[in-house]
């Protein structure tokens, strides 16, 4: 019989998480930007190997709620953990140890499970600045193994499946073996969405955006998607849509061949920003927006 587990992934914000599933996965199940807390939702990403199944499980990062938003974050979090099998911790080696990382070790000590540390983006930083890294970690907590490694690159990852593998208990899969993630076309298109206005966006408009998919009209050759994008000031509203509009377009331009690669048909994409003041404290709005739970 193979192995099979869950395996979860956390670490503080842009510390690689969901460049890693991806990488693992070969394919795109959570988006990437250079923006702190993109991650919101628990999202599953399933690899198989032969007659084994890991189901990674890619969290928000970690970090000190201030809204109603990133409180239901941290949840999600702490949900995760709990039927993890295995925990992975990533470590951004090219940001200097912190209170930040202090802050995630203090978390991670109140759960009694195997952990791997992942020394993550190690291209940007020489072999001498990363033994200091391995020997402070090692100093405050005993991890299982220490993996130095590139998720952008794809370098040791190999090395990392295979420790996951001896760490996971003999089981059948739990998901059937042509699935690689538990998410909705609906969510991975809003999400495709609001990585493109991740990437035109800066300063506090990313933390104060979300996507909804309005309407899905699955044809046979072609998928009619409209995409509200949610602003919390009319000011807001006019930066995302630019002058004459241009800003919104690139947005949608940019978006439709990757819903178009995963959909496999054509798309047309239409996209509206509206307006919805404080809606990252308005738990009516999250609930609707699946983003988290009410406690």
């Amino acid at each position: 019989m193979g192995k099979s587990g869950f395996v979860a992934l956390v670490g503080r914000p842009n510390s690689g998480k969901s460049t890693l599933l991806n990488q693992l996965l070969k394919e795109k199940v959570s988006i990437v930007s250079d923006k702190p807390q993109t991650t919101r939702h628990k999202i599953l990403g399933i690899l198989n190997r032969d007659e084994s199944q890991v189901v990674f499980i890619d969290t928000p990062g970690i970090h000190k709620p201030g809204f109603e938003l990133n409180r239901r974050m941290m949840q999600v979090v702490e949900d995760s953990l709990e039927g993890a099998d295995l925990l992975l911790l990533l470590v951004d080696v090219s940001i200097p140890f912190g209170k930040g990382d202090l802050y995630v070790l203090e978390m991670l000590r109140q759960r009694q499970m195997t952990k791997i540390l992942i020394l993550n983006k190690m291209d940007l930083i020489t072999r001498e600045q990363l033994l200091p890294f391995m020997a402070r970690y090692s100093e405050l907590y005993s991890f299982a193994e220490i993996v130095p490694l590139s998720a952008l690159r794809g370098e040791n990852l190999d090395l990392l499946i295979n420790l996951i593998l001896q760490c996971l208990p003999e089981g059948p899969p739990y998901f059937p073996k042509d699935q690689y993630t538990d998410q909705t076309e609906r969510f991975l298109v809003a999400e495709l969405v609001r990585e493109k206005v991740l990437l035109h966006m800066q300063q506090e408009l990313p933390y104060s955006t979300t996507v909804q998919v309005a309407q899905f009209e699955d044809r046979e050759e072609l998928a009619v998607i409209h995409c509200d994008i949610y602003v919390e000031r009319d000011s807001q509203k006019k930066i995302v849509i630019g002058k004459g509009g241009a800003q919104l377009k690139q947005i949608g331009m940019e978006a439709r061949p990757e819903v178009e690669e995963m959909l496999q048909k054509r798309v047309y994409l239409e996209l509206f920003v509206k307006v919805k003041p404080h809606w990252r404290d308005d738990p009516r709005f999250l609930n609707a927006m699946n983003l988290g739970e009410e406690k």
